[in-house]
């Protein structure tokens, strides 16, 4: 009995890892796939038949081998777009988008609307993002994508069960308890997920040689947030999502917070606080409202052009983030960090002070391991970390072989 439990164990991890080859590339061939994984040939051969004949995988059989090449056409595998598909769902400021994506992790079909957030009730809320899901879906039909999963991605602080939006600061209301309303309305699975965490997952997926094991995503927009990967694995707390980077304090009753609390990193780093700091503001005026990406590159080609209160608004800034990352740096050692979202455009202004800040904490003894990408359009890498949340839990249920079988034949068209 034991030994047929690790048998059946050891064939999941194999069709796990034959998966995951196959979601960082659209086609790849068998030696490939072996290459990937470390699998013998003929275990990749064995596993990956049974996977076409289950629907699962594809076989495509070139017709050329390339200039002066002998021997048998190139066959390569590929997932099986519609095998099953998922629902990518991101809550933003006003807008809500749901993108449809396939099996093999390419976008279908978006449905997008402007709402505003801070004006609807729980309710409505619950129903804008339930309405935008169902557009979308309800286009494929009986003989379209059937989604089998929805993973939604939200701005705020979310429950440890990926269950609850508890805290946003684009809606008053707390504690939404999205993932249940979209369940009862589809009928599948549903997450709620960090938007940091989708990019910090996205990141992994994107660029698995730069972002493996260790890395930090910090988000430089109207608010200020962090997705940590450590050990391979994105680091979410026991009550909540974790990872608040901006609301950190970053000096004791400081400058207020939008969260309502002083002194956090995003109170003088977040797009608000670089407004009040620029125009002269006192650090106990409330945060104002939303700042454009458009008005943040103005500030920043002020700040480039001369030395004013412009320039000195995002010294601030950067000296905050510096000081927080090297607080992190001094517990998790230094990893290499991605700036995502508008700030990124101004990170030839944030670095200086940034690496300036770090190594001036504990955490900067190892400041010249510390490497520094940015991606500017965060939008993208939220939807594909919804999409990959979403695709690898459908993963986990075709790995156990068999499972699959006997619905294959229903959802392969």
């Amino acid at each position: 009995m034991t030994v047929g439990i690790r048998h059946d164990d050891l064939r999941r991890r194999n069709r796990a890892l034959v998966l995951t080859a196959l979601r960082t590339a659209d086609r790849r061939s068998r030696t490939e796939i072996a290459n990937l994984t470390g699998l013998s040939n003929s275990t990749i051969s064995a596993i990956t038949s049974r996977m076409i004949e289950e629907g699962v995988l594809l076989e495509f059989k070139g017709n050329d081998n390339g200039p002066g090449r002998r021997g048998r056409p190139q066959v390569a595998l590929s997932l099986n777009p519609k095998l099953a598909s998922v629902v990518a769902v991101t809550l933003t400021l006003d807008h809500v988008s749901a993108t449809l994506i396939d099996y093999a992790g390419q976008p279908v079909d978006e449905e997008a609307a402007d709402l505003i957030t801070h004006d609807l009730d729980r309710q409505a809320l619950i129903d804008a993002v339930v309405g935008c899901v169902r557009k979308v879906v309800s286009r494929q039909g009986e003989d379209g994508y059937r989604p089998a999963r929805i993973a939604l991605a939200v701005q705020g602080i979310t429950s440890s069960d990926s269950s609850s939006l508890l805290w946003s600061p684009i809606t008053p209301i707390e504690n939404t308890r999205f993932a249940p309303a979209l369940t009862e309305a589809f009928g599948i699975p549903a997450t709620v997920e960090n938007d940091c965490n989708m990019i910090t997952v996205a990141l992994k997926w994107r660029e698995p040689e730069r972002y493996r094991k260790d890395f930090f995503a910090v988000m430089l927009s109207d608010g200020i947030g962090m997705g940590l990967m450590l050990k391979g694995e994105l680091f979410s707390g026991t009550q909540s999502s974790g990872g608040e980077f901006g609301h950190m304090i970053h000096i004791p009753d400081g400058a207020l917070c939008r969260c309502g609390k002083q002194g956090c990193i995003e109170a003088y780093a977040g797009n608000y606080a670089l407004i009040r700091n620029a125009t002269g503001g006192h650090e106990d005026d409330p945060p104002g409202a939303v700042v454009s990406d458009v008005e943040i590159q103005k500030l920043a080609d002020a700040a480039r052009a001369a030395d004013g209160p412009e320039r000195a608004a995002f010294l601030k800034a950067g000296r905050a983030i510096g000081f927080g990352l090297g607080s992190l740096f001094a517990v998790f050692d230094p990893a290499p960090v991605a700036i995502v979202g508008p700030g990124a455009l101004a990170f030839d202004i944030l670095e200086a002070p940034i690496r300036d800040a770090i190594e001036r904490t504990a955490g900067g003894k190892h400041s010249s391991a510390i490497s520094f990408d940015t991606e500017p359009d965060e939008m993208p890498l939220m939807r594909e970390g919804c999409a990959m949340t979403a695709l690898t839990k459908v993963d986990a249920e075709i790995v156990a072989p068999g499972a699959i079988a006997e619905q294959s034949g229903r959802q392969v068209a």
